[in-house]
């Protein structure tokens, strides 16, 4: 099991950098509600890991939570076996977690998750990286390894950070949960950076001017990987992945990333309040969620939530968890749930595309040695062909060991978004032939391919969100809508939550704190309270409150 140690960075978002994870960890617990209202049925649409974080706290203060599913519980912790081999997994969605994310690693070490190193490129956890720019190959296992030009743009990377954003002074200040000194070095650079794109920070930066560099910056990227595919995206969805660390030092969860959501499903917690000890979400389902939602519409008393097999109900709360453009066609939603600002930020929501590949090999073949180089036969592959990112999991010699032969984003998701997994498949093995050429891959393989491409996957539209420049104010204005006080009366009571409704898409750190948010709001919304001695986001919004840019 791995938790962050005390004094590493933690995922303080500078655009609101409430400590989610003290709160929960704090013995008073999340609040308290009336014995009144103890019991009441609260909606909770959507089983991924913000719609299980939410209808899991909510058990814990005395609600009966009502969890509406469309396929299966995870979301985008997608783990799904191979066929003939179930205890070996791809992971169709989220893979990695920085160990940063403090408020995850709460759920994770409650139900005693064990995990690994995620084997990203150059990581001391992976064997050996081999970089296939432009016809060219490079092999390495440490950054320092690389040729020269890989060492200037690591340095023209650093320094434009560096030099333009400040990022040395930001990392102390999350470091030190600084809130005063974040906030206020944060809200300049919002001003500063809110209409740049990431490849015209880069290419305005002085020691980027070479567009080599770029090019070169746009395929190896830093952290994780490539990052031109995120050119086009805000420069401040980039600077908040930086300043938290969200990118470096992330780990796997063993066994598979749905064990999280699907544990809390099933978890018995020990303090509750109003419900026997051994109460679950689970046991209050007869062991399943309720079906997709397919209408909203308010009521007299609250919201009516409809289901696709025609069953009606009333909550005085629901919390509305999968991506909001769902709610633009899956979900006939009445208008006046949501305001005008708000439905014109859903409507310009950006997601990411992303596409994945994935077989089951006989072995990790990959460590054997060639002969003639002495090198590793294969490694973790980073390229500019097809494939773009190829990942090798392997739990020692004498198993069977997992391919990702192609992790593929935006552009590069749409080459192969109307392929089958077979095409795909051939076009994946052809591209890693020619970079590969005494390796042949299609031998070892015992099953498979599994296939993903999240655009085209009905109840998603896309991977993650990313704001594009100028979107900030759209995602203010999704971010803060737990806070209802000032709303119109028809609008109370309905709760966004999500990795799309936090400041860090793409990280499942945002999928609980929002959840976590919308916790507060329903607690607020049904008349309880926070602890003095634990407030919660809600309380101290004023002092942690986005910064609100000017609209005219």
């Amino acid at each position: 099991m791995t938790s962050a140690p005390a004094s590493a960075t933690t995922i303080l978002v500078p655009d609101f950098p409430f400590s989610y994870d003290s709160w929960l960890r704090h013995p008073v617990g999340l609040g308290t509600l009336p014995s009144a209202v103890h019991g009441a049925e609260v909606a909770v649409i959507g089983g991924g890991m913000s719609g299980l974080t939410a209808a899991y706290e909510l058990l814990r203060l005395g609600l009966r939570p009502v969890l509406y599913e469309a396929e299966r519980l995870g979301g985008r912790m997608r783990s799904t076996p191979f066929p003939g081999n179930p205890d070996y997994t791809a992971e169709m969605g989220a893979m990695r977690f920085p160990v940063a994310a403090r408020s995850l690693f709460h759920y994770i070490d409650l139900l005693r998750l064990r995990t690994h190193p995620f084997p990203n490129p150059l990581a001391p956890a992976t064997p050996s990286t081999l970089i296939a720019l432009n016809g060219d190959r490079e092999w390495a296992r440490t950054p320092q390894e690389l040729p020269d030009v890989y060492q200037e743009v690591a340095s023209a990377w650093d320094k434009a950070l560096q030099e333009r954003a400040g990022l040395a002074v930001l990392r102390a200040a999350a470091r030190r949960r600084d809130v005063g000194s974040l906030k206020s070095l944060w809200n300049r650079l919002v001003e500063q950076f809110d209409d740049q794109s990431f490849y015209g920070f880069l290419a305005t930066s002085p020691t980027f001017q070479s567009f080599r560099h770029r090019e070169i910056f746009g395929q190896v990227g830093f952290g994780t990987g490539g990052w031109d595919t995120d050119f086009p995206n805000s420069m401040l969805e980039i600077l908040r992945v930086v300043v938290t660390e969200a990118d470096d030092d992330q780990v796997a969860i063993v066994g598979g990333s749905s064990q999280l959501p699907c544990g809390l499903w099933e978890h018995r917690p020990t303090a509750l309040a109003h419900w026997p000890r051994g109460t679950s979400l689970a046991s209050l389902h007869g062991g399943r969620p309720r079906p997709a939602v397919t209408r909203l519409r308010r009521a007299a008393d609250g919201i009516r939530v409809t289901d696709v097999s025609g069953e009606e109900r009333e909550f005085p709360a629901v919390v509305f968890s999968p991506q909001v453009w769902t709610l633009l066609h899956r979900v006939d939603c009445e208008p006046a749930l949501l305001s005008t600002p708000l439905w014109t930020a859903v409507e310009r929501t950006h997601y990411m595309g992303a596409s994945k590949l994935f077989v089951l090999v006989d072995r990790p073949f990959w460590r054997d040695t060639d002969p003639v180089t002495g090198q590793d036969v294969m490694g973790m592959t980073l390229t500019d062909r097809m494939p773009r990112g190829v990942y090798l999991f392997d739990e020692g010699p004498d198993r069977h060991a997992v391919m990702c032969l192609s992790y593929t984003w935006n552009d590069d998701s749409l080459k192969v978004a109307t392929l089958s997994a077979e095409e795909r498949l051939e076009g994946m093995l052809a591209q890693l032939g020619a970079i590969y050429p005494g390796v042949d891959i299609r031998s070892h393989i015992i099953a498979g391919p599994l296939t993903v491409t999240w655009e085209t996957e009905p109840r998603f539209m896309g991977a993650f969100k990313s704001n594009l420049p100028g979107h900030y104010r759209y995602q203010r204005r999704l971010f803060t809508h737990f806070m209802q006080d000032g709303m119109a009366s028809e609008q109370r009571g309905f709760f966004l939550c999500g990795d799309d409704i936090s400041w860090t898409g793409g990280f499942a750190e945002g999928a609980v704190t929002t959840a976590l948010n919308t916790v507060w709001g329903v607690l607020h919304h049904l008349g309880g309270a926070t602890h003095p001695d634990n407030p919660g986001p809600g309380d101290l919004f004023d002092a942690f409150a986005p910064l609100e840019l000017p609209y005219d």
